[in-house]
């Protein structure tokens, strides 16, 4: 099974996630969430922070990585997982290979022309929303 993850990164005073322009397939042209692929033996956790840093410049001083959802898209042979942090403090984002841009939580994240996921990444805010004292506590 193909291992991947995707980080819902949100800013300090958690009114942005971050969103990553992607410039080549899958999902060209459209927004998705920074993140990326498992390294043989390598830890769920250990390879999103991983990602993070690689693609963005954050790392563990900067934001705890909890787990929000696990999917399992059986008939692709993927499994997704999904963490979530709110960023300590502001930080300067340095982009790997796609442009990154901060959008309002407020966003039609549902909208599959502008967004990537087929409604994931609408489907992921709103379980974290279930959850947002958790996440927003100071």
């Amino acid at each position: 099974m193909k291992k991947f993850n995707v980080i819902l990164l949100l800013n300090p005073e958690c009114t942005h996630i971050l969103m990553c322009l992607r410039r080549r397939q899958p999902y060209l042209g459209k927004y998705n969430l920074v993140g990326g692929k498992l390294e043989a033996g390598e830890e769920p956790l250990t390879a999103a922070y991983r990602e993070l840093r690689e693609e963005t410049a954050v790392t563990p001083d900067d934001v705890t990585l909890r787990p929000l959802i696990t999917l399992l898209y059986h008939r692709q042979d993927i499994e997704l997982q999904a963490y979530t942090g709110r960023l300590r403090h502001d930080v300067t984002l340095v982009e790997e290979a796609h442009p990154l841009v901060w959008m309002s939580i407020e966003e039609n994240f549902f909208d599959m022309e502008r967004f990537a996921g087929e409604g994931n990444i609408g489907h992921m805010l709103a379980q974290l929303r279930m959850d947002w004292n958790a996440l927003t506590a100071p």
